[in-house]
């Protein structure tokens, strides 16, 4: 009670984390858990999914959320640099990637730009991080974060595999933002080796400028460039529109990422003020795609009604169930197959975490874990393990009892 009242003063409006103030974590899993009976998104696209996956949710009660690593400062973002090493990278919102490795947290950052990093508005600051497929040769990272006037700055940097060199930033993108808030700041690259990045629709509510719908805007959109061509990019041949945009219709995805198996595209993205809803586009979909917003809040008219070819959430939850913030997650590729192929997501707010998949066409969406946490992110590592990032300045890892 305590925890929720002190959201209710405190959270600014909706997306990448609320809190700097230290909350008692406690992970409960729910047993059984109880949700509504699996549902069916009626225009959200359907699948064959190419590799072996559960077919119902495990039991929550055998498995807990452990703490690997605290102190942190507003951890937003873990990722893996998938060169062999096994270390994990940690985003701090103000601007520093910290490394932990072989169990523990090392002190010397990784990189350090907060002497760059704009982070006055809650949802500002270093806010995303992708390494390039062939990073253990090339050492191109990419991050994603608010500059000079609050505006988006999509960047490389390159490392020597223990260090970055601050100066060594190429700015590929720079994109105005209106607003202090709905800045996106997700980056993954795909199977197809094309870095994504998700954009939020530029702030303020109820997308005031109409982004989200404008195709000739590149915010409120997931963007797919090519860097290994280009100077400082290319726009791959086959974009939909002929510039940077894949997809559009989003409000603020936060997080995105690929089913390292499939090759799925899965998004977060906050909602407005009644629902939160998690996106899904199965491999092979070509670009173009319109979740939406702000004609749609979630599967519910906000704008307007659902219009022919737009894709409606995969799952949804509404406020009134204690959330405020959907933080979007991975699909569980790791060690214990009792999750193999399951989408775990949260909320920032309520600390729930959803499992997620796709059975014979139907959705099913059910909640496995009542946390204490606030959840800013998931993470995956060379493993395909999942990991956590609450805003107390924490990581957790998803393991057996």
């Amino acid at each position: 009670m305590m925890k929720r009242l002190l959201i209710l003063l405190t959270l600014p409006i909706l997306a990448c984390g609320g809190l700097a103030e230290s909350v008692s974590p406690t992970v409960t899993p729910l047993s059984p858990p109880v949700t509504a009976p699996p549902t069916q998104t009626e225009s959200s696209p359907s699948t064959e999914t190419p590799v072996p996956t559960v077919s119902g949710f495990p039991d929550p009660t055998n498995y807990e959320w452990r703490l690997i690593a605290s102190g942190l400062t507003r951890p937003v973002d873990v990722q893996s640099a998938f060169d062999g090493s096994g270390r994990l990278f940690i985003i701090e919102k103000y601007g520093v990637i910290r490394i932990y490795e072989n169990g523990q947290l090392l002190e010397q950052p990784f990189l350090n730009i907060d002497d760059r990093v704009n982070d006055r508005g809650n949802e500002m600051g270093l806010l995303g991080l992708a390494f390039h497929p062939n990073y253990e040769q090339n050492g191109y990272f990419y991050v994603n974060y608010t500059g000079e006037g609050g505006n988006t700055h999509i960047a490389r940097f390159q490392s020597n595999g223990t260090s970055a060199d601050p100066n060594s930033e190429q700015v590929l993108l720079v994109i105005q933002q209106p607003y202090p808030n709905h800045n996106g700041g997700a980056l993954a690259f795909g199977p197809d080796g094309y870095l994504y990045a998700g954009l939020g629709d530029g702030g303020l509510a109820g997308d005031p400028q109409k982004n989200g719908q404008d195709i000739s805007s590149l915010l409120g959109k997931i963007l797919r460039i090519d860097v290994d061509n280009g100077d400082p990019y290319s726009i791959p041949s086959d974009n939909p529109f002929g510039n940077e945009i894949w997809v559009y219709g989003l409000r603020n995805p936060w997080r995105i990422s690929f089913d390292r198996l499939t090759g799925d595209l899965w998004i977060g993205d906050v909602g407005q003020s009644q629902w939160e809803e998690i996106d899904h586009l199965p491999a092979g979909s070509p670009g173009g795609a319109n979740f939406g917003w702000s004609i749609m809040e979630g599967g519910h008219g906000y704008d307007g009604l659902a219009q022919d070819g737009m894709l409606l959430p995969a799952a949804e939850y509404s406020h009134s169930e204690g959330g405020c913030s959907v933080t979007g997650g991975y699909v569980y590729r790791g060690s214990i197959p009792e999750w193999n192929g399951i989408y775990l997501y949260g909320d920032y707010c309520s600390g729930l975490i959803w499992g997620l998949i796709l059975t014979n066409g139907i959705w099913q969406n059910q909640v496995l874990f009542d946390t204490d946490l606030l959840i800013t992110s998931f993470g995956q590592d060379e493993a395909g393990e999942i990991y956590l990032t609450s805003d107390t300045g924490s990581v957790f890892m998803l393991i057996q009892k």
